[in-house]
């Protein structure tokens, strides 16, 4: 298969989009991770970002939020008009960024509702403690208890619920599904299904492409740190050599 496949006008318009990414390359120390991604998102459209372990998925999830690691040396990140890569971790939660990681990081000795609270410090604010119970209605139950005892499950409720708990414009969850049983699967896919209504631009990167493809509405492959694929979820799904080539799926 030609490497680079199906790569859409959109990625590289300069037309603005709600989230865009422009030529961005990052780096561990001497590293190259992020090779040149240009992305294109639509306000309220689920991006899912895909490729094997080692392809740079979650180096370009840390590299939107601005983390220190990996360091972005080249490009340019825009969401709702701001400059993001001109910003430190920090500035970037301000103006909307806010990334779910894999180890889900709930902070040890405090309670569920803590952990929640801790998120609404810095304005602005997202949802109450009252609309996540709503839609976690686990975590209403375990208010009180230690975060960091909570099943895995409850565990990646509390950093999604502590994500909308501030006044957010872009989602990243990075691995949302992993370590989780398949019944508990099931209940998260059912509130991303439920985010993805209320309009929440996401980025998703997730080794069960399967699952995070009938949730995007787009979907781009990496490979050793640059896009191999961009088009529609269902163009991946249709497409069994693809699937193969990049997903091992």
């Amino acid at each position: 298969m030609n490497k680079k496949v199906n790569l859409d006008a959109n990625q590289a318009s300069t037309a603005p989009a709600f989230f865009s990414a422009w030529d961005i390359h990052a780096y561990y120390g001497e590293s190259y991770i992020v090779q040149g991604i240009s992305l294109n998102i639509h306000e309220g459209e689920i991006l899912a970002l895909l490729g094997r372990n080692g392809a740079g998925k979650t180096s370009t999830l840390r590299t939107i939020a601005r983390t220190d690691d990996p360091v972005l040396k080249h490009g340019e990140i825009w969401l709702d008009h701001k400059p993001l890569h001109e910003m430190a971790s920090h500035q970037a939660a301000v103006a909307g960024v806010a990334l779910v990681p894999e180890d889900r990081r709930i902070i040890p000795g405090l309670t569920v509702e803590e952990n929640l609270q801790l998120a609404q410090i810095v304005e602005p604010h997202g949802w109450s403690l009252e609309r996540i119970y709503e839609l976690f209605p686990r975590l209403g139950e375990r208010r009180k208890q230690e975060g960091v005892t909570l099943s895995g499950g409850e565990q990646q409720m509390l950093a999604i619920g502590r994500a909308l708990a501030r006044d957010i414009k872009l989602l990243l969850l990075d691995e949302p599904y992993e370590g989780l049983a398949p019944i508990i699967v099931h209940e998260i896919e059912k509130t991303l299904r439920e985010i993805k209504a209320l309009g929440i631009t996401t980025i998703i990167v997730e080794q069960n492409a399967i699952a995070a493809l009938k949730l995007a509405d787009r979907a781009v492959i990496m490979d050793s740190g640059e896009i191999v694929f961009t088009g529609t979820a269902a163009d991946v799904l249709d497409n069994e050599e693809l699937r193969h080539e990049y997903l091992a799926i």
